[in-house]
């Protein structure tokens, strides 16, 4: 049900060395293998004084375009940074084709200098093919490469970021609740919380987010000691000096510290894959900038509410009641807090509600989204549904002076100000 960890992964700036590394070695050892005629002695049919100009052509030109790229990408980044959330935009800087590209741009001009030095060695008058052949297929992927980075600084644009920001929020809603036709399992602390208290993790360092918590490992682990533990930290928190991070009650104190510890996935950042949560705030983020003062740009707060709705639709026929885990023998091991409909909501709403009271097209569109939401969620989704249309009603009611601009405001309306219902 829930994603798996994710497995280590080179930094951005790792990916570049190593294509680095590996083209300064095939660059020196590709052609020593053709010159000792451990692969098949062939040889281009162009003269030194071309395979010299090719060479020095795509070593010089390479090294100069690596430059301009990196250097439009980063200003791109930075221009998209202000006018979405810098947060999300990092998602984008952070795509391993950035990295890869930047890779296979360094690796062409290093591999052009080190086999270089083989043209025409000591006279020879001989021109390598496979390492030829080598440089010729690095620009041909350098192209390609440039070509993938184009579309992905296309991206940039903004239905392509809300696009970007909706899918991470579907596949992760998908990958962690079950129907909501799925038995409910509540737990309540009378459950466990009688047991004497047997161990208690404790963070320690620098501020990180709790990016995912690794379930599988802490029921085995709460299975081995013989008591349930309690997660108390929840994924997207910031653990700070001596944030409570779990406990254990009942059994023994037989796992170490250092075992509960790799259970939880920290970082500089929160991530999409256990934070159903983060797709909506970064959403929200994009909504209240558009609605600032600064940038006042309401149509791309419609946008952007066209994919909450659908995050909440999807999130509403799903069964949020997720947080008791049971070992084979159906014993309860592991209870951790997740956000309930409630916390969705006011997540999705609130900022948007206050941002955008003085916006009718904010305003219509909203109350469109609520309105669809009752129309089509289970009756257990509806009570703070209508909650919200209340306190919608309650804004409009104090940001709108004009009976007649109250009138306009209230009407629901899925363009924001398109074809009223």
């Amino acid at each position: 049900m829930f994603p798996r960890a994710r497995r280590p992964q080179l930094p951005s700036w790792g990916i570049p060395l190593l294509y680095a590394g590996i083209a300064v070695v095939l660059g020196f050892t590709l052609p020593r293998l053709e010159t000792t005629r451990l692969l098949p002695g062939v040889s281009a049919t162009v003269s030194p004084q071309v395979a010299i100009a090719l060479y020095s052509t795509v070593g010089s030109g390479m090294l100069a375009f690596t430059g301009i790229v990196f250097s439009l990408s980063f200003v791109m980044v930075q221009f998209s940074a202000t006018a979405y959330s810098p947060r999300l935009v990092l998602w984008v800087a952070r795509d391993p084709v950035i990295s890869n590209a930047i890779g296979v741009f360094t690796a062409t001009f290093l591999y052009s200098i080190a086999a270089l030095s083989w043209v025409d060695r000591a006279g020879s008058g001989k021109v390598l093919f496979y390492s030829l052949a080598v440089a010729v297929a690095l620009l041909v992927a350098s192209i390609g490469m440039f070509v993938a980075l184009i579309q992905r600084i296309g991206m940039l644009q903004i239905h392509s970021m809300l696009a970007f920001t909706g899918n991470q929020g579907r596949r992760v809603i998908e990958n962690m609740y079950p129907p909501l036709d799925a038995p409910v399992e509540t737990v309540e602390p009378a459950q466990f919380a009688t047991a004497p208290v047997t161990q208690t993790l404790v963070y320690t360092g620098r501020p990180r987010a709790l990016q995912a918590i690794h379930l599988p490992a802490l029921v085995a682990h709460a299975t081995h000691c013989g008591g349930v533990v309690e997660v108390m930290a929840c994924v997207g928190d910031t653990l700070l000096e001596g944030t409570p991070i779990m406990r254990v009650f009942g059994g023994r104190p037989v796992v170490s510290k250092h075992a509960w510890r790799t259970a939880f996935e920290l970082g500089d950042e929160r991530t999409f894959e256990q934070d159903p949560k983060y797709a909506i705030r970064l959403l929200v983020d994009i909504a209240i900038k558009a609605l600032s003062p600064a940038i006042n740009d309401p149509t791309t707060a419609v946008q952007t509410l066209d994919q909450i709705e659908d995050l909440l639709r999807r999130l509403g026929l799903k069964r949020l009641e997720i947080g008791a885990f049971r070992d084979g023998t159906r014993a309860l091991r592991l209870v951790v807090q997740f956000p309930a409909w409630a916390d969705f909501l006011t997540l999705a709403f609130e900022e948007i509600r206050m941002y955008g009271a003085t916006s009718v097209q904010v305003m219509r569109r909203m109350r469109a989204v609520v309105t669809d939401l009752i129309a089509t969620l289970p009756a257990e989704r509806q009570a703070p549904l209508r909650h919200y249309q209340e306190r919608l009603d309650a804004t409009i009611a104090r940001s709108f002076a004009d009976d007649a601009e109250k009138m306009e405001a209230s009407v629901a309306d899925r363009q924001g100000l398109g074809i009223p219902r």
